[in-house]
């Protein structure tokens, strides 16, 4: 499975790897302050596995900048890199919050053979039909070379359809630890889902720095291969307990299960694949190195974005399966709010933070070797826009997850063909006056769109939320913060110069130390519990270990 989207536009994972409780658990009766801290703690520990894979997502993308820079060569390959994800996101990573974990959690509870039973179902179907597909795709590369990259030079087109054939073995291997992954988090084993994406990095960044002089971009490639088989081999030793066999029953009931969840939202999953074909196919339009530029800026972006979004809706899941799972719609609205707000609290000052920052975070992480000043002006240019979208798609994947939790997949899915219209429909309107910016405006649209209509269709269950007055103030706070991170960052320019890696450096170090200061002075000024609980659990947390360390 895919560690990290090589989108070159900000299609965040929705689909994060997530756990329905919905055995026979009768939910406690459970404060704000309970529900608040329960959260915090729970999203600190899934957040942790996200850091590791995070900053090695950063180093990856630092050694490809180095050694690539913004090819034209290296956008082919981020469009070949696609071809995995799209697969994987249809076919496996669709389900797995949707409906193979919710089923899974079923069985695990207390029906542990009929579990492994099922899961070699699964198996044994996936390993058949994969490989039925990856050998059809690979006849078919120059295709599905055109169709994604079909405004390509045909020198970099050509190259395309060979990286596709190269990294298509992949699919196998991803859609395998995808339901590997479904089982562990209904089993409750959450440390080896939570490194695989850590381990598959180490995999591409070692075939990067000991490849790429004797294949180039192909090294990139094989990357894939070899960081999808690492990430299996962590997660593999999670279920050596399993007993698996080969079985192909399409009779089993838990079958019917997860393709009864799985189908609504199959029209909403080819829509949205077939809006990241039009997408990678109008940015192969733009100039060559404009895909690389996109991803780059995507991937800064997915490091809050799945730091916070990701960790907060996979600790508040659970909690909101159980409420809904017992009719317990206070219990379900408390935790909704309480998870948006402290994404709020959170997001916003994280996007207008790095929108302050933008120039000097690119040229520090990306600008040395192959990858000059021109990109980091494009890279930048191109931040700024992707983070209009940020927040939005932060609440986004929160509000698709409340959904799941009531067993609705229909809707999201529903939304989901409304926003990719949203996207054609700005996208086709902007890229001949503005080129990528024009595409990445779009993409920051669709991801607005979205969240603001799954908004309006929780609208009864966010009536005592409170998420306008928490938006406000976290507005107002963040952009206080965002005027000291800019004037900040100007004085340590005008002190020790603008370009080099010491000034870059400073001032980002400068800007997010005063940032976080001035953030942190005038959210508690204003009053936000979420801040303050948020604290509390950090210092809890660190004293806990301070006394553990020292017994």
């Amino acid at each position: 499975m895919p560690a990290l989207r090589t989108s070159c536009t900000m299609r965040w994972h929705r689909r994060a790897r997530a756990r329905h409780t919905l055995a026979e658990i009768t939910p406690p009766v459970e404060s704000t302050q309970k529900t608040v801290t329960s959260i915090a703690g729970a999203a600190g520990i899934i957040g942790a596995g996200n850091i590791v894979s995070r900053l090695l997502g950063l180093v990856r993308e630092m050694v490809i900048a180095d050694y690539f820079g913004a090819s034209p060569y290296l956008s082919a390959f981020r469009v070949a890199s696609q071809v995995p994800t799209m697969i994987f996101d249809l076919l496996i990573g669709g389900m797995l919050s949707s409906a193979l974990v919710p089923v899974f959690s079923d069985y695990a509870e207390k029906r542990k053979a009929e579990l492994w039973e099922l899961a070699s179902v699964l198996f044994s179907l996936a390993a058949v039909l994969l490989t039925g597909l990856i050998i059809l795709l690979e006849l078919g590369a120059p295709v599905v070379a055109w169709l994604l990259g079909g405004g390509f030079e045909p020198a970099v087109l050509a190259m395309t359809t060979r990286l596709i054939r190269v990294v298509l073995p992949a699919v196998l291997v991803f859609g395998i630890s995808g339901i590997s992954i479904g089982l562990l988090y209904s089993l409750q084993r959450f440390a080896f889902p939570a490194f695989g994406a850590a381990i598959y990095n180490v995999g591409l960044i070692l075939a990067a720095v000991f490849l790429a002089a004797y294949l180039d971009v192909y090294a990139l490639a094989v990357g894939i291969l070899i960081g999808a088989i690492f990430q299996f081999g962590l997660l593999a030793p999670g279920l050596r307990d399993g007993r698996f066999r080969f079985s192909l029953n399409l009779r089993h009931p838990g079958l019917r299960r997860i393709l009864k969840l799985y189908l609504p939202i199959v029209l909403g999953l080819v829509v949205s694949q077939v809006g990241i074909a039009i997408d990678r196919n109008l940015a192969s339009r733009t100039p060559g190195e404009s895909i690389a530029w996109m991803q780059y800026a995507t991937n800064l972006v997915q490091f809050p974005l799945g730091l916070v979004a990701a960790a907060i809706s996979l600790a508040s899941l659970p909690s909101l399966a159980r409420s809904d799972y017992a009719g317990d719609d206070a219990a379900y609205e408390r935790t909704l709010g309480v998870s948006l707000r402290m994404v709020l609290v959170l997001l916003v000052p994280a996007t207008l933070g790095l929108f302050a920052l933008a120039r000097p975070v690119v040229a520090l992480i990306f600008q040395h070797g192959e990858f000059g000043p021109h990109d980091t002006v494009q890279v930048a240019n191109a931040l700024r826009f992707y983070l209009i979208g940020l927040t939005f798609a932060g609440i986004d994947q929160l509000l698709i997850f409340a959904f799941y939790a009531r067993k609705n997949t229909l809707t999201p899915a529903l939304v989901g063909i409304a926003a990719v219209g949203i996207y054609l429909a700005v996208a086709l309107s902007l890229i001949r006056p503005l080129g990528m910016i024009g595409l990445v405006i779009a993409n920051s649209c669709q991801l607005t769109g979205h969240a603001l209509i799954m908004l309006f269709l929780l609208r009864t269950s966010l009536r005592r939320s409170r998420i306008g007055e928490t938006a406000l103030k976290s507005l107002v706070a963040a952009g206080g913060m965002a005027l000291a991170v800019h004037w900040s960052a100007r004085q340590v320019a005008a002190l020790l110069g603008a370009e080099g890696f010491i000034p870059w450096l400073a001032q980002v170090a400068v800007g997010a130390a005063v940032g976080l200061a001035v953030y942190a002075a005038l959210i508690s000024a204003l009053r936000v519990d979420e801040w303050a609980t948020l604290s509390r659990a950090i210092t809890t947390r660190l004293g806990l270990t301070r006394r553990k360390r020292g017994v």
